[in-house]
């Protein structure tokens, strides 16, 4: 089995989901009381969301390509930014790694197109939703993806950082992310990604009836994947 090296605290909430699904998938997989080998490197997240509000993205950048390289020293195999907006600095992170790099992204077009679904709502920070590096990563996949209005976006954005990242659950904003999507819908998407890995916190296909790509639980069963994946030569899973 190979060890997942997670750059984690981007917020620790979220990052509870990727150990919890990693080791889920391990047992499920292995039997018995099989657990994942991981590694986590959990930053002090004040710290680097201060620093993408300043929009000093390359300080961010040195931070989690530091954080990446403990992880590889200390035997990590594969390495994951457990957050959408921090892959943002993905490609710098992968460029100082010695070993592969999941990208989050990448784990949800694949999923997307598995589901044979084409056109899709994405929901997540402002920079996710605004930025190319995130939406350039889904075209990649074949994938047509529409963001909500900016009033809308506004207020995804504010929940996440004023209420999710603290632990906060609020029913009005998980109503408020509800009638989003329901507009989505009139414009033909066929599912929603949720695109900050805290929304699945706050939101499920329960609530709203279309299907759901939660990202931390695709990344994290990416990994799982990847760890389990015989190596060159050999028969299954060491």
């Amino acid at each position: 089995m190979r060890t997942i090296g997670l750059i984690g605290g981007l917020s620790w909430e979220s990052t509870v989901i990727y150990y919890q699904i990693i080791n889920q998938r391990v047992r499920e997989r292995l039997g018995g009381s099989h657990s994942a080998n991981s590694l986590i490197w959990s930053v002090d997240y004040t710290t680097v969301e201060d620093l993408i509000f300043a929009d000093r993205w390359g300080e961010v950048s040195s931070l989690l390509v530091d954080a990446g390289r403990k992880l590889e020293e200390s035997g990590a195999d594969v390495l994951l930014i457990c957050s959408n907006t921090f892959n943002r600095v993905a490609d710098e992170v992968t460029r100082a790694a010695n070993v592969p790099v999941l990208h989050i992204a990448d784990a949800v077009g694949a999923e997307v197109r598995a589901r044979e679904m084409r056109k899709v709502g994405l929901l997540g920070t402002r920079f996710t939703m605004e930025e190319s590096f995130y939406r350039d990563r889904l075209a990649a996949h074949g994938l047509d993806v529409v963001v909500p209005e900016r009033e809308q976006r506004e207020l995804i954005h504010d929940v996440i950082f004023e209420e999710l990242v603290r632990g906060v659950l609020k029913k009005s904003s998980r109503d408020a992310y509800a009638r989003i999507i329901a507009e989505l819908t009139t414009e033909g998407v066929e599912g929603v990604i949720l695109g900050c890995t805290e929304i699945e916190l706050l939101i499920s296909e329960q609530d709203i009836g279309i299907p759901l790509f939660p990202s931390a639980r695709l990344h994290a069963e990416a990994a799982a994947s990847f760890a389990l994946a015989p190596a060159a030569g050999s028969r299954g899973p060491s």
